[in-house]
């Protein structure tokens, strides 16, 4: 059976940094073909148009779709059903399809479609990202622009749900694996910190919480979390069961181009590994006493003539043997990543050890 292509749903309410986030994505997406849906809602399709502007091949005006009959969450067998099931058809299959829902959408009922027979064999939730607006939310207001999520509310005919934005908020933490604290640039890194720990403690076990600015993120952080969140909807549950809604986001937009200050990464190298079960519980044990978001290589393993594979995204570690060595050194050969401030050689000695 071919292997089912990854979806990553992007949350996060109307202002939050989601378009900024998802544009950058693919303008820095390392050769994947991406899909993106786009929950857009409205008249103009503002989000749409700016992420058709992207100019990269890996986002043709064919592979992004917008959805615009509302609240994605509340259109979810007339709208976004049968547009997956006309993307899986296609011949030219994406390499991941990345979801916008509009800011009001509640995820859990996305993630729960995922389920449905014809889409559930062929595509799984690779993770579901949060955007939140780290000035806002710091502030108690979680959207920077509280009246403009009331007008948009009030436009969608579909909504059938009126949720207080404190409540929608928990339900879009709730259902996350990976929060962005985003528009850190506006805050003091102290505060930055705090708000990230108290996202982090409200939080389910497992989930990452990562400062950005100008949504930037590396692709590598973003993708590839492979959580199958689908089957783990009991460990996401909505805390408040009624729907919501809003568009997309005009961010506090800066156009400038902005790197990854933000993030590090190294590589660590040594020699053959002895115990590849044990190796496994080293690497997890060095992630989670350094905070690393992901660690990836691959590692040889005395007497085996094939390499291991190995992708850790926290402290969930997965390993496979993949190909032979062949003419390659027989060598261990990981790459970490984390936020900057990593201690690359308290890691490094640890990984060698």
């Amino acid at each position: 059976m071919p292997a089912k292509i990854p979806a990553t749903v992007v949350t996060g309410f109307l202002g939050a940094g989601k378009t900024t986030l998802i544009r950058h994505m693919l303008q820095n997406a390392q050769g994947k073909k991406i899909a993106l849906i786009i929950n857009e809602f409205g008249d103009l399709g503002v989000d749409g148009d700016i992420l058709k502007g992207c100019g990269d091949e890996v986002c043709t005006e064919d592979d992004i779709v917008e959805l615009s009959n509302g609240c994605i969450c509340c259109t979810v067998a007339d709208d976004f059903i049968p547009t997956m099931e006309a993307l899986l058809a296609r011949p030219d299959k994406p390499d991941h399809i990345v979801i916008e829902t509009s800011g009001l959408a509640l995820p859990q009922p996305l993630v729960r479609a995922f389920n449905w027979p014809g889409i559930s064999t062929k595509v799984t939730v690779d993770g579901v990202v949060t955007v939140v607006d780290g000035r806002a939310v710091h502030d108690g207001q979680f959207a920077h622009n509280v009246a403009a999520v009331d007008a948009q509310r009030a436009q969608d005919e579909n909504l059938d749900h009126e949720t207080p934005l404190s409540e929608l908020f928990e339900d879009q933490i709730a259902c996350a694996d990976m929060i962005v604290v985003n528009k850190t640039d506006l805050l003091a890194a102290s505060e930055a910190d705090a708000l990230s720990s108290k996202l982090k403690a409200e939080s389910r076990d497992g989930v990452q919480v990562v400062k950005a600015s100008m949504g930037a993120l590396p692709v590598d952080v973003l993708l590839g979390q492979g959580i199958g969140a689908e089957g783990d909807l009991e460990a996401r549950h909505e805390v408040h069961h009624h729907h919501h809604h809003d568009d997309d986001e005009e961010d506090h937009d800066h156009e400038h181009e902005h790197g990854h200050d933000e993030f590090e990464s190294f590589i660590v190298t040594r020699g053959e590994i002895a115990d590849a079960n044990a190796f496994a519980e080293q690497v997890a044990d060095v992630i989670r006493a350094n905070n690393i978001l992901r660690l990836k290589g691959f590692v040889a393993i005395a007497g085996k003539p094939m390499r291991l594979t190995l992708q850790a995204v926290g402290p969930r570690v997965d390993t496979y043997f993949d190909q032979p060595f062949g003419d390659a050194p027989r060598e261990t050969r990981l790459v970490v990543i984390g936020e900057a401030g990593l201690d690359q050689a308290g890691i490094a000695a640890a990984l060698q050890a």
